[in-house]
């Protein structure tokens, strides 16, 4: 194949604006990335050694954790999860003529990224376009991914032939946000038929949106520098905005208290991490006069098994026990509007196919397709990065 790409060394930063966007490109290949999962019960704790490598934790410690996908058949959901949306971004490519083969590699789990990128260089592309299943700004969904590129670039002496950009941050694209809005609606109608059912037809419902718990201090570094965020941080100010805008956006919600939780923290518990924690949060709802409850996922792409232990194993057992008619809202998954939405993304950065508008339904948005010097630093140390001002990763 012939690729569009400038092989033996690249400068990062050509064809990139003030403000972060990068002008059209030719690609070869999609790249989509993400976390990785175990697929049985002996993958497991080689699984979680992978997650949390260079921090010396025990196996006695990890099995701990392990318990969730134990409950589970040792199996995580994501990578069936990312196989259904790499088949239906196949599709939509290929129902809008678009001639672009999708890759998937995972950052902890097979296919790894490392072997994906081999596997690419092989087969002839020079260019790949990364989307990852992380949509907001901190370390982890974002400089991580662009860590875990660079350092394997580099490994496998790939950094100056491979070439990698990546799609920006879609926290507020329609397509990401929209699925959202018609879950809440429909999980409010089913909370409200709930407590209909119970003889209390106008019971108080409150709406949780919930996210992944980080730690203060990387909530803290999150987003760039010159930037004065909401709560001093990218990844709280970019949820509480996708808040706001799916409660616009439904009129049966008005007037709805609703707050942002979290979920899933780990690590030391001397160490701070965003609040409140979920189950706290619905805990306080009783006191409050509420009687219903509607769960948003709104920090995962679909169905992870933070949200299938955290949301629907522990907070609906704390809704059961306080007596709460409770209903969680759907992940985004395959919808079509959100497989959709990350072409549209796509295709504002190839040359064919080019979608010069960049929708974004918060004043946040669109964010940047390359991340600005310090954005979600690495508090312990600099990597090898892709796709941000300050990357070194296939320097001429």
């Amino acid at each position: 194949m012939t690729s569009l790409s400038t092989p033996a060394g690249f400068d990062p930063l050509e064809g990139v604006s003030e403000d972060g966007v990068m002008a059209p490109a030719g690609y070869d290949a999609i790249l989509l990335a993400s976390f990785g999962g175990p697929e049985g019960q002996e993958d497991v704790i080689p699984f979680l050694r992978n997650v949390t490598r260079g921090r010396g934790i025990p196996d006695e410690r990890l099995e701990e954790v392990a318990t969730h996908y134990r409950a589970n058949g040792g199996i995580s959901p994501i990578n069936e999860q990312n196989r259904a949306l790499k088949a239906a971004l196949e599709g939509e490519l290929d129902r809008r003529g678009i001639q672009l083969p999708v890759l998937w590699g995972n950052r902890n789990w097979a296919p790894y990224i490392k072997d994906v990128l081999q596997e690419a260089h092989d087969a002839g592309y020079r260019r790949l376009l990364m989307v990852t299943t992380s949509v907001y700004s901190c370390y982890s969904s974002c400089r991580q991914y662009r860590e875990d590129l660079g350092i394997n670039l580099v490994e496998t002496g790939l950094d100056k032939t491979l070439r990698v950009d990546k799609v920006r941050q879609y926290f507020d694209h329609p397509g990401f946000v929209e699925p959202f809005v018609e879950g809440v609606r429909d999980s409010l109608a089913k909370v409200r038929e709930q407590l209909a059912a119970a003889g209390k037809d106008n019971g108080k419902i409150e709406i949780l949106f919930s996210t992944h718990s980080i730690p203060t201090a990387d909530a803290e570094a999150a987003g760039p520098r010159d930037v004065e965020f909401e709560e001093g941080s990218a990844y709280v100010a970019q949820h509480l905005a996708n808040c706001r805008a799916i409660m616009d956006r439904i009129p049966e919600a008005a007037g709805l208290d609703w707050q942002l939780v979290y979920q899933s923290r780990s690590g030391s518990p001397h160490t701070p991490w965003l609040e409140p924690d979920i189950n706290d949060a619905i805990a306080e709802l009783p006191a409050k006069g509420v009687e219903g409850v509607v769960i948003v996922p709104l920090g995962f792409v679909s169905d992870h098994m933070e949200v299938i232990w955290d949301l629907d194993t522990e907070a609906m057992e704390t809704c059961s026990e306080l007596g709460l008619a409770a209903h969680r809202a759907p992940t985004p998954g395959i919808h079509e509007k959100f497989v959709a939405g990350i072409v549209d993304l796509i295709c504002e950065r190839t040359v064919e196919n080019n979608i010069a508008d960049r929708p974004a339904l918060t004043n946040l948005g669109p964010w940047y397709d390359v991340c600005r010097p310090g954005c979600c630093a690495n508090l312990r140390g600099e990597k090898p990065t892709i796709a941000g001002v300050d990357s070194t990763v296939g320097r001429q």
